[in-house]
């Protein structure tokens, strides 16, 4: 298994939910990776596609390719499933966590956001992709959650009171997306639950820190 996982508009902080991930995988010597995306805080789309799409050519073919993206990164990947018309290397799972809503603009952002919404391309990219929501998000409404699911034909989670799925909502600590991860065990529940081990059972400890 290689797993890559894509921030968003400023990056993934120390205590952000990719970067716990990313230690949760390597304690299980599962190959992560996290690249920085050139220039964070001012996202070009051709700079960011380049990066990701170097990375996916990077990995084996014969490695199960699996992908966690958030925010930005989310809307990014769903650029690079509707251009690339079935050359590139295809995932074999996709996990889109908040992406900003359709008609979300930002000066800031250039070309990432607004995103193409394709669902025959999603397909074109990966395998199985799903779509994890956090009711309050201010950047994307549950309605437009919903509408995105329904025009993508994926599956989503609506975690209640998850915001925007980040650092400031307590997304820390998420041992549903570890699962997920390792196993493609859905849903992606709240954070407040049971660690998975190694070979995919409980750990029977909280982790609420």
């Amino acid at each position: 298994m290689h797993v890559l996982l894509v921030h968003g508009f400023g990056g993934s902080g120390p205590w952000h939910w990719q970067q716990w991930l990313s230690g949760r995988l390597a304690e299980r010597d599962v190959s992560c990776e996290l690249p920085a995306l050139p220039d964070q805080d001012h996202p070009e789309l051709d700079r960011w596609l380049a990066v990701l799409r170097a990375r996916l050519d990077s990995v084996p073919a014969e490695d199960e390719l699996v992908v966690a993206a958030h925010s930005c990164g989310a809307a990014l990947w769903l650029h690079h499933a509707a251009t690339i018309a079935g050359r590139a290397r295809r995932a074999d799972r996709v996990l889109l966590v908040s992406p900003p809503g359709p008609d979300w603009r930002h000066p800031d952002v250039r070309g990432v956001a607004p995103y193409p919404v394709d669902a025959h391309a999603l397909r074109r990219a990966a395998g199985s992709t799903r779509l994890v929501i956090g009711s309050g998000d201010p950047y994307l409404s549950v309605q437009d959650g919903h509408w995105l699911a329904e025009t993508l034909r994926v599956e989503m989670d609506v975690l209640p009171d998850g915001e925007h799925l980040n650092t400031d909502a307590g997304y820390g600590p998420w041992p549903a997306v570890l699962r997920w991860t390792l196993h493609g065990s859905t849903p992606l529940a709240d954070r407040f639950e049971t660690e998975p081990n190694t070979f995919g059972a409980s750990s029977g400890a909280f982790r609420l820190v």
